[in-house]
């Protein structure tokens, strides 16, 4: 025990009783005998709060490592809110005019102040790095400003995860075929070699300038280097020097960055910059209104998914929807009702489907309740696929017709051979008695368009009633096979089984149809009665009346062709929608002139009523309110008190239709967490700095904690305090930046919110959560007069071995991007190597975990 008065002197030291020690006349006991079969108890700043004196050490290890878990949860939630305040703060733009067609009235566009490099390396690597960063600065408070191990192996082990662990994880998550490049290298090259020069600088302080020990001007080096390292990124994004860009980024920020809404209509952009305004949405609502099926709530959905999709996110944004998917919280992407996802059982005519391959939207018809139910449509692309399917969807054929001919058609690309799988399907007939099974597969050559299947009817002589059974084409299994081809829609047949061999009588199914003017297509269906023999024409025209050609609908001439067996074609006629109130008008369809024998029925006209949608502005100022109210719900932060307690109160953030089972299980367990961290003030409050300030607090408070039962566990098991740090702390904190990583991977176009970032942040952390504690404990002691000692021992040893580690990892990341077999960027590209080069980066972070753990126990010593 060493004693000693402020000058140095030794006081006068008498042994007392049950060693006990008399000074100045005051007995003291040593802490060894206080704590005296109480292990670990005096590890802990603030815990434990109870005695756990009688409790076994495998219950109380037990109750640290699921107390230690827990308020990593914690830690995650508060980080949200705290990732909100940066957000409001980080969003504040300013208004830019510009010239337009319109004298009178110039263009308004909004920009963000902050830039994206500044924005990135302060403020975002501060939330994603808070507890980490606090956690170095709390431990050296509390150790009476002495160096801990928890706080620098935690900042130094976090950094391995993130650069080996997160990098492999977003290199193996891009689907394949696909490939992903950082698109601002320039800022990246920056980062990249400030997150080496952090760590060797660290190795030069502890081992080569003054070992073991961290003067002033050391810290205060160490310190400055964030501002140095913001200043270089900021410049190399505006392109201060170098070679120029092949665009000039910067004057496109001072116009706005204008992002094409590409992900829902290809080559259709509706909301500009992600903004939504009334043209927009005006436009956007033509397009979703030509698809039967959809209610107004579900395109305010829609145009509010798009709309999200349409803006630029940055890392923090993905952080954030990382931390809710596994708290079960509020989700920041976009997320389909069920009503918008499931094909219904009962409708067999596929109407719509949205978006190239992402979020889809099925509106199956189907006109008899025993028809089977579609399987995955493809959207319709002739311009790149073949597009196969019947001529009409349905015929009739009599009992003894015994073989027959239903022609397959195939249109849009036509340069390619294609296969097809044709196969029946049972209804009211059935095979072997009604008729024979077919499956079978058909191939079209180049410029092949058409092909016949051969169907044979069994004539059993018994009378029965009209029977009906399917045909249906569906794609090969094969991959390979599906590539360029593309199901139609009428790719299932309705086969009805009669007893007629007359041409039969045409006419329209009803003498009127009522459709909204916002329908898009009116389809007006005509039918063949009364026999179905042999290949007829009938001829139709618009006529004019209160509507008008070329003004309410799109009318002229045309001819229906029903062949062989054929018992019903549609008139599509289309419907031009000016979005402006009017009053009903209507015209009509005559049919005329029928060859090959067929007839005109009685109805062979047919009156179209054109019927305005509710009024105008009424429906579109409650398409905007509920597209807003659908945006508001995807925001990062909250705007009010009640919003962030409904959201802290219900699962998904009140979206219960698609809360899954493991968002009910993570809401429960992280229920307590999300009602304290409620009440914290939301972002709208001064601009989100009291947000700021506050989550902050509540991020230090837990992250004290957090040291305390990471200290405690450590001791109880008999780790060291440097390989809890870089093991359970380390992984504890960065796995809410794995998830965004790996989501940012998938979903970005480039790889800087995925990769680009992790080397700025890994700087930061040296600079802020060492430099920062460190320059702060050394001026103390040299105001005491004393040095602030920090043993380079492990720590040096795990510093000096990541830095050798990172140089490697980040040379492959430029060779991937260099070289064709990698596929020339940083994330995805051919199978195989990217799978080595995943591999390969997990094995360092082992090696790295392995040889710092072997040298602090004591393995080996370098």
């Amino acid at each position: 025990m060493a004693l000693g008065l402020d000058d140095g002197t030794m006081p006068d030291v008498e042994v007392g009783p049950d060693n006990s020690y008399i000074i100045d006349n005051k007995t003291y006991v040593s802490k060894d005998e206080v704590y005296n079969g109480y292990k670990c108890a005096d590890r802990g700043i603030l815990l434990p709060f109870i005695s756990e004196y009688t409790w076994s050490i495998e219950v109380r290890a037990f109750l640290y490592l699921v107390g230690l878990l827990y308020c990593f949860l914690g830690v995650a939630i508060i980080a949200d809110i705290f990732m909100g305040a940066i957000e409001k703060i980080t969003s504040k733009t300013r208004k830019v005019y510009l010239t337009s067609e319109k004298e009178d009235e110039p263009e308004v566009i909004e920009v963000r102040i902050w830039s994206d490099a500044v924005a990135n390396l302060t403020l975002m690597a501060l939330g994603s790095s808070a507890p980490e960063i606090l956690l170095a600065i709390i431990e050296v408070i509390a150790n009476k400003f002495e160096a801990g191990a928890l706080g620098p192996g935690t900042i130094v082990g976090s950094a391995a995860f993130n650069l080996f662990v997160i990098s492999a994880v977003c290199v193996l998550s891009i689907p394949k075929g696909e490939s992903r490049r950082i698109k601002d290298i320039k800022v990246f090259a920056v980062t990249a070699v400030f997150s080496i020069v952090a760590y060797v600088w660290l190795l030069i302080i502890l081992k080569a300038v003054t070992p073991n020990e961290v003067e002033v001007w050391e810290a205060a080096v160490t310190f400055l280097m964030f501002p140095l390292l913001v200043l270089l990124a900021w410049m190399a994004e505006k392109n201060f020097c170098g070679i120029p860009n092949k665009t000039d980024t910067s004057k496109q920020i001072e116009l706005g960055n204008f992002q094409p809404a590409d992900k829902f209509l290809r080559d259709r952009q509706y909301f500009r910059d992600g903004r939504l305004d009334r043209d927009g949405l005006v436009a956007f609502i033509k397009e979703v209104k030509n698809y039967p099926g959809l209610t107004d709530e579900d395109a305010a959905i829609l145009a509010a998914s798009k709309l999200v999709e349409s803006q630029s996110h940055s890392r923090m944004w993905y952080r954030v929807g990382a931390v809710r998917n596994m708290t079960g919280g509020r989700k920041t992407q976009p997320q389909l009702s069920t009503k918008l996802k499931v094909r219904s059982k009962d409708r067999m005519k596929t109407l719509i489907m949205l978006e190239d391959g992402t979020n889809q939207v099925y509106n199956a018809m189907n006109e008899h309740p025993d028809a089977p139910t579609l399987g995955e449509v493809p959207q319709v692309k002739p311009h790149q696929n073949a597009v196969i399917d019947f001529h009409a969807a349905s015929c009739a054929v009599m009992e003894d017709i015994g073989k027959f001919k239903v022609a397959v058609c195939r249109s849009g690309r036509l340069d390619n051979r294609v296969s097809v799988r044709v196969e029946t399907i049972d209804g009211t007939a059935t095979e072997e008695q009604d008729y024979m099974p077919i499956n079978e597969v058909i191939t079209f050559e180049p410029e092949e368009s058409e092909k016949f299947v051969e169907v044979e009817i069994i004539n059993d002589n018994q009378w029965e009633p009209d029977e009906e059974f399917f045909l249906k084409i569906s794609l090969l299994m094969n991959a390979e096979e599906r590539e360029g081809v593309q199901l139609g829609r009428i790719s299932i047949m309705e086969i009805t089984i009669l007893n007629d061999d007359e041409p039969g009588v045409v006419m329209f199914q009803k003498r009127g149809f009522l459709v909204k003017e916002s329908i898009g297509n009116a389809v007006i269906p005509v039918v063949r009665k009364n026999g179905a023999d042999g290949e007829i024409t009938i001829k139709w025209r618009s006529i004019d009346k209160t509507a008008v050609s070329g003004k309410d609908y799109t009318g002229g001439e045309g001819v229906l062709t029903f062949k062989h067996t054929e018992i019903e074609q549609n008139i599509e006629i289309p419907i031009i929608d000016d979005m402006t109130p009017e009053k009903d008008e209507h015209f009509e369809i005559e049919l005329f002139d029928p060859t090959g024998g067929a007839k005109i029925g009685q109805i062979n006209r047919t009156a179209v009523t054109i019927t305005n949608d509710d009024d105008f502005n009424n429906v579109l100022n409650n398409m905007m309110q509920m597209t807003n109210a659908n945006i508001h719900a995807m925001q990062v932060h909250h705007e009010t008190y009640v919003s962030q307690i409904k959201d802290a109160l219900n699962v998904n953030g009140g979206d219960i239709e698609n809360a899954t089972a493991g968002d009910y299980v993570l809401h429960f367990l992280t229920f307590g967490w999300k009602i304290i961290f409620a009440l914290v003030p939301p972002p709208s409050l001064l601009g989100g700095w009291l947000c700021f300030v506050v989550s902050l607090a509540c991020i230090g408070l837990l992250t004290a904690i957090i040291g305390d039962l990471a200290a405690i566990f450590g001791c109880l098991v008999n780790l060291d305090d440097a390989i809890t740090a870089i093991t359970f702390v380390a992984l504890g904190t960065s796995l809410p930046d794995t998830f965004a990583s790996r989501t940012a991977a998938v979903q970005e176009k480039y790889a800087d919110n995925a990769v680009g970032n992790v080397t700025g942040s890994n700087s930061v952390n040296v600079f802020l959560g060492l430099g920062l504690p460190w320059f702060i404990a050394s001026v103390y002691h040299y105001a005491k007069g004393s040095k602030f000692k920090v043993e380079a021992g492990s720590l040096g040893f795990s510093v000096g071995l990541f830095s050798g580690l990172c140089i490697i990892t980040i040379a492959l990341l430029m060779a991937r991007r260099m070289f064709s077999i990698f596929g020339k960027a940083e994330l995805g590209g051919p199978p195989c190597p990217k799978i080595c080069s995943g591999i390969f980066m997990i094995m360092l972070w082992l090696i790295y975990v392995l040889i710092s753990a072997f040298q602090t126990t004591g393995y080996f010593n370098f």
